[in-house]
Parts: structure tokens; sequence; C-alpha cells
């Protein structure tokens, strides 16, 4: 099954880990980062909902590296996976919130970078779904 199922698995632990440890940071350095958060989205619509937003993408990523987590292990105990899936459709949500913040706040090298997480979360969704 880990060989049949080798590129999903692979593609859920990048999303698990790229989430679940950056919800930790989040968690981690709540302060510094919503500091930090205050002054990228200065002069933007997020301007004065720094702590909401951020507390927004924290549950998703969160829930986003669980679920993926949930389905490395059921695509071992399985032939599929459902739970898998919903993880990387989750992912997928996620970094499209966080690609929109970074193009509200007109960092388009950081967006850019999110669509190279974006990539491998559709591939996901597709292999998965």
């Amino acid at each position: 099954m880990i060989v049949q199922n080798a590129t999903p698995i692979l593609l859920l632990a990048l999303l698990a880990i790229t989430f679940l440890q950056s919800g930790y940071d989040k968690i981690k350095d709540w302060k510094g980062n919503v500091e930090w958060l205050k002054g990228h989205f200065s002069g933007t619509i997020f301007g004065n909902q720094v702590p909401l937003a951020l507390f927004i993408i924290l549950v998703m990523e969160i829930v986003s590296g669980v679920f993926s987590v949930a389905g490395i292990i059921e695509l071992l105990t399985k032939t599929e996976s459902t739970i898998g899936f919903y993880g990387a459709i989750l992912s997928c949500k996620t970094l499209l919130m966080l690609l929109f913040g970074q193009r509200i706040a007109k960092d388009y090298d950081g967006a850019r970078t999110i669509v190279i997480y974006f990539v491998p979360a559709i591939l996901a969704v597709y292999l998965l779904g």
C-alpha cells in the first residue's frame, strides 16, 4: 500500500509539515507575529484586523495539518483517503487566504512563495479526488 500511495503520502506529509510547523510558530510567538503583521498590513483593509485574521489562519493551518496527518494514516491502513482529500482541500483554501493577504499587502514575492506551496496542494486534491 505504501508504494501504491507514495505520491499522495508524500504530498500530504509536505502539507502536514508546512502547516503544523507554521501553526506551532504562530502559537509560540503570537505577540511577535501580530506585531510584525500589523506593520505588514498597515494601510490595508486588514490593518485593524490582524489578531482576528491571524487566529483564523492559525485554525485553518492546524486543521489542514491534522487532516493531512490523518489522511496519511488512512492511506496506510486503507486504499483511499477521504480525510486526506479534505486535508488537501483545506490546505488549498488556507493557501488561497494567505495568497489573498499577500496580494492585499502588495508583497508579491511572498505571494509567489505561496504559489509554490499551492502546486503540490492542488496536485494532492487531484490525486486524492
